[in-house]
């Protein structure tokens, strides 16, 4: 378990880590640094699959996030059971990639993560998935970050013992 001097580490999973989870950790970073938390929270992401392993975000889900003013920067890598290990928080962004990650976890008393689903920092009627935008429109990357922008304060607040906001 970390010390109170340690960050809490957050790590975003969907499947191919190339448009959905590469957005939750800039998004979550830019939550992080707005609340002058910056060191206080460390953000990452991961795939299910290592298909994109190395490969920087969706050029589309890229340039979505830039318009609002995020720059993905990280580069695809495949999540590994340490992973369970390292972080204190996981967060699958569909239903499937949360019973992929159950199937790697590690037992509860070989881990640290709390394993979570997004759509439980969203509001009550809010899509279940984050739906995977890769092969739809434009409007699909424009969807994944309003419902990330929405859940990230949510997740913030979850880190810091703070009260959830107002769902409704």
């Amino acid at each position: 378990m970390p010390s109170e001097s340690e960050p809490k580490r957050v790590l975003f999973v969907c499947l191919g880590n190339i448009c959905r989870s590469p957005t939750g950790e800039a998004v979550l970073r830019g939550e992080v640094s707005r609340r002058g938390l910056d060191g206080a929270i460390e953000v990452a992401s991961a795939g299910t699959i290592g298909y994109h392993q190395g490969e920087a975000a969706d050029p589309r889900m890229r340039q979505a996030a830039g318009r609002r003013g995020y720059d993905l920067t990280s580069r695809s890598r495949q999540v590994t059971a340490d992973d369970f290990r390292t972080f204190d928080l996981i967060v699958a962004m569909d239903r499937q990639n949360l019973a992929d990650l159950r199937e790697i976890a590690p037992p509860p008393g070989e881990r640290r993560a709390e394993l979570r689903l997004f759509s439980e920092f969203l509001p009550p009627g809010s899509p279940e998935d984050v739906p995977d935008p890769y092969w739809g429109g434009e409007q699909g990357f424009d969807q994944v970050l309003d419902l990330v922008e929405e859940g990230a304060a949510r997740i913030v607040d979850h880190l810091t013992d703070n009260e959830p906001r107002d769902a409704g």
